[in-house]
């Protein structure tokens, strides 16, 4: 059985979501590790409560981007890591971990790719203001938002909506949509040479 790390920067929400689901679900690769780069963040608590080892380290801590992947990469070698998941990780991924896991790497991002990469993506689309936005999972590449994409679901934005209650409804579509989409691409029913939507 090979592992796989969920890397997240905030409080967490998707990373539970994604451990409740392997756990009833006996996913084939377990989620052994949660890598937090923001030390303190929310998920971290999150982590001890379900029982999932954590580890927290700033990028600041090293001289540069390709130091830091290659410090994270002997991480992943020694807790068995095959497989990759950010949930709501905000750094973009490196060529060192790229090369090391080609197309091993997955991320949820709130917004019907393409529109609306990048940061603050909800705010966004209630802003712009759009009737419909939603979630998008996909593999990652090097870009920003930009590997190919596995699933997404719409989400609308509906009249008496208050910029609370989108972020809400968005992120229980993202709770629904992750979980399943992870499980199929661990178990190989989903991949880079097809588009799900």
């Amino acid at each position: 059985m090979v592992g796989v790390a969920v890397f997240a920067s905030g409080n967490g929400s998707n990373f539970e979501a994604l451990v409740h689901h392997s756990r009833k679900h006996a996913w084939a690769d377990e989620i052994r590790l949660l890598f937090c780069d923001r030390p303190g963040a929310g998920v971290i608590g999150r982590a001890e409560r379900l029982k999932i080892p954590a580890i927290q380290r700033s990028p600041k801590e090293f001289a540069d981007k390709a130091s830091y992947e290659r410090w994270l990469l002997g991480v992943l070698k020694e807790h068995g890591i095959d497989r990759i998941v950010l949930a709501g990780y905000m750094r973009l991924i490196g060529p060192t971990l790229l090369e090391a896991y080609p197309d091993r790497i997955i991320n949820i991002h709130p917004s019907l790719l393409p529109a609306f990469p990048g940061k603050d993506a909800i705010l966004k689309a209630y802003c712009h203001p759009v009737c419909v936005s939603g979630v998008t999972v996909h593999l990652v590449d090097e870009g920003m938002d930009t590997g190919r994409i596995l699933a997404q679901v719409p989400v609308s934005i509906e009249k008496g909506d208050t910029l609370e209650t989108f972020e809400e409804k968005m992120h229980q579509a993202e709770h629904r949509l992750y979980p399943e989409v992870v499980q199929k691409w661990i178990a190989g029913e989903i991949g880079i040479k097809e588009q799900y939507s």
